[in-house]
C-alpha cells in the first residue's frame, strides 16, 4: 500500500461524517492499489463476521485479513485479496475502527463517538 493511498484514506476519514461512506471509500482506495484485486470490510454481528462494503474481483487464494479493534474489542475484519504489507493493513484497520464500530452489534449499549 502506497503512502499516497494512506494520505487519501486520511483525507476521506477527516472529511466524512458518514461511516458508511468512509468505509466504502476505504475499500475503493485499497482495491485501487497495485497488487490488490479485492478489498472488503466485515462487521462482527452477534458473534459472526458479516461482509459489508467490498470492491474488486475476489481471489480467495490470495486472501489475507486483519482484525479491526476498538478499545480492545474486535469489531470487524479488514480483508484483502492480493499483496499488501500486513503492518500497513493493521494501520488501516486502526484508522477505520471507529467507523466500523457503528456497524458492530453493541448489544444495546449506547455509543458516543
Amino acid at each position: 500500500m502506497s503512502t499516497r493511498a494512506l494520505q487519501e484514506l486520511d483525507d476521506v476519514l477527516a472529511r466524512s461524517d458518514d461511516a458508511d461512506e468512509a468505509l466504502r471509500e476505504t475499500v475503493r482506495i485499497l482495491a485501487a492499489e497495485p497488487g490488490i484485486a479485492w478489498a472488503g470490510i466485515a462487521f462482527l454481528d452477534e458473534g459472526s463476521l458479516v461482509l459489508g462494503p467490498s470492491v474488486g474481483d475476489p481471489d480467495e487464494r490470495r486472501r489475507s485479513a486483519v482484525p479491526i479493534r476498538f478499545e480492545e474489542s474486535v469489531v470487524g475484519e479488514l480483508v484483502i485479496d492480493g499483496n499488501a504489507d500486513p503492518a500497513l493493513l493493521e494501520e488501516v484497520a486502526g484508522r477505520i475502527a471507529a467507523h466500523v464500530l457503528i456497524g458492530w452489534d453493541t448489544g444495546g449499549e449506547a455509543w458516543d463517538p
